[in-house]
């Protein structure tokens, strides 16, 4: 126990160690009584920074300069990788030029990140591993059980047989128990594997809480995210009791007709854990979608409207101007392209920055801190839409110089890690003689186009192998060829996709069953679609200029 603090946690001076504390050295780290702050700053040091207890550890501790040794390094160089620097280097002929940004800002970023991690080992993951681990456990209580009674049925058909089935029986029960041993240890063995994990989730968030509770910047900064590693949730592990097949009997043909076991059947499947999804419980769509706000973008023709959050969407249109509203429609940011040409789509990452694609310049940007920086640049290709991935990747729809030929390209960063373009059989997925391919990630991380060209929802895995393709529904109120344009998904994995020529929106279910249309709330060649935390859709209409927020699950 600290010498200096009751049971009731009472804080006392670390100069005199009797008084109650008062106050706090920021940057000595020292609990002070009102007389010993005095003391303490009475050998001149002009660093000391005294603030009231209760605001203790709120002063950041920067990096020293390497260069300039006397100065803290309070800002970051972007050209430099990120590197720290002092406002001497600022000035430096080294760092001419380049663009700064403070530490104090990618500190605070970086902290609610973690504590964002923290909250979804906490409250998500790793309560799913408790899940996991409690049906395994299960599984070993009722164990003897279910291998109780298939010894059980084997035995009254081995009583029916007699003396002179004896050795058959005897035989079997040897199978069984083996069987069952293998059972166990396969569980087992699945069971350990499930606690490891677990007791790594736990001393991650241990690692968390030691940096929370720090004001060390470097390894706040340097913290590495392990979402992506314990998201990817264990296999499910599946195994079928052996069964007891009886046969009438026959003495002549007692070994081979006395009954049978099955072999121990073993399995797994794909256990996703999905981490957007703002809840577990399963949403029914409404009856009558609810048209809840309408906002006007000054737009002539506004083609594709994406989430930013609770309050804002970003929208562009038949302009270089890329606009952010509000519910209300109040205009908040506008980011002009340089290339003085309208994008060909925009999305927002993990971090909450815009990024569009630029078919002029044939490139990829991103827009952090009101600065434009460019993160893909094509050759011989041009880029259409893209859409953010739940694990932070990139996909970009591109079409060749002589459109003749679509792909899907996935990036982590500014690095190419997938291409999509091909099914098993050779044949194209996409059709290659138009730019619009609207695109999104599914909840089970299935790859979604909406190909208009085509007439055609295309969707693949996320290893690139066609799932299935939708091209419409019969249906004797919609006229117009369906042609799919915006697409998006909700939390229950449903996909929608937007059919401008029949003023509808099509609702899918995850394997491309049709479920129903929004074709109500006034709506007039929808375009652009998204969806927020709430499933909430957005959808730009097109000629109208407006941006239409519609309800449409319970």
């Amino acid at each position: 126990m600290d010498p200096r603090s009751s049971a009731q946690d009472v804080h006392r001076c670390d100069l005199c160690e009797t008084a109650l504390v008062h106050s706090y050295c920021d940057f000595c780290h020292v609990n002070l009584c009102k007389l010993c702050i005095a003391d303490h700053i009475s050998d001149g040091y002009d660093k000391h920074k005294i603030v009231p207890f209760q605001e203790r550890r709120s002063t950041l501790i920067y990096p020293k300069c390497g260069t300039h040794p006397h100065k803290n390094c309070d800002l970051q160089c972007k050209n430099c990788n990120d590197i720290f620097v002092c406002s001497s280097c600022t000035a430096s002929e080294i760092h001419r030029g380049h663009i700064f940004v403070e530490v104090s800002e990618v500190y605070t970023t970086k902290k609610n990140a973690i504590a964002d991690e923290a909250n979804k080992l906490k409250n998500l993951i790793y309560p799913t591993y408790e899940e996991i681990t409690l049906d395994l456990e299960n599984q070993l209580a009722n164990l003897d059980g279910g291998y109780e009674k298939l010894t059980t049925a084997m035995s009254k058909q081995g009583e029916q047989w007699h003396r002179e089935i004896d050795i058959v029986v005897n035989k079997m029960k040897t199978e069984i128990s083996e069987m069952k041993v293998k059972h166990r240890d396969l569980l087992k063995k699945h069971l350990d594997e499930i606690k490891q994990t677990q007791a790594l989730i736990k001393q991650t968030l241990l690692a968390i809480e030691e940096i929370k509770k720090s004001t060390e910047v470097s390894p706040t900064i340097e913290y590495s995210s392990k979402i992506r590693e314990f998201s990817k949730l264990p296999p499910k592990l599946k195994i079928t009791l052996p069964t007891f097949i009886p046969k009438p009997l026959d003495h002549k043909k007692l070994n081979r007709l006395f009954g049978q076991i099955t072999p121990l059947s073993t399995a797994t499947e794909e256990n996703v854990l999905s981490l957007n999804q703002p809840n577990t419980s399963v949403r029914e769509l409404l009856d009558e979608p609810e048209l809840i706000a309408t906002i006007q973008t000054g737009y002539q023709n506004v083609f594709s409207v994406t989430y930013l959050n609770e309050d804002c969407v970003w929208t562009f249109g038949s302009t270089k101007d890329i606009k952010c509203f509000n519910m209300k429609g109040e205009l908040l940011h506008t980011v002009s392209n340089k290339s003085e040409q309208p994008p060909s789509d925009i999305a927002v990452d993990s971090d909450g920055n815009l990024l569009f694609c630029d078919w002029k310049s044939r490139t990829v940007n991103k827009v952090n801190n009101g600065q434009t920086e460019e993160l893909i640049r094509l050759q011989g290709l041009v880029p259409g839409n893209l859409c953010v991935t739940s694990n932070g990747d990139l996909l970009v729809t591109m079409v060749s110089d002589d459109v003749t030929q679509s792909r899907v390209v996935r990036y982590s960063g500014s690095t190419e890690k997938q291409t999509i373009q091909f099914d098993d059989k050779g044949k194209p997925l996409y059709s290659g003689n138009d730019y619009f391919k609207y695109i999104t990630e599914n909840r089970n991380y299935d790859i979604c186009v909406a190909d208009y060209e085509a007439g055609a929802v295309v969707v693949v895995n996320q290893d690139g192998k066609l799932r299935w393709r939708y091209i419409g529904h019969p249906s004797v109120t919609k006229k117009e060829p369906f042609h799919s344009i915006g697409i998006t998904t909700d939390s229950q994995s449903r996909i929608l996709t937007a059919d401008p020529g029949n003023h509808c929106i099509h609702i899918l279910d995850q394997d491309g069953q049709f479920l129903r249309y929004i074709d109500n709330c006034d709506l007039e060649y929808p375009c652009g679609l998204c969806v927020d935390n709430n499933d909430n859709l957005f959808v730009s209409e097109v000629k109208k200029g407006n941006v239409k927020k519609i309800k449409f699950l319970r």
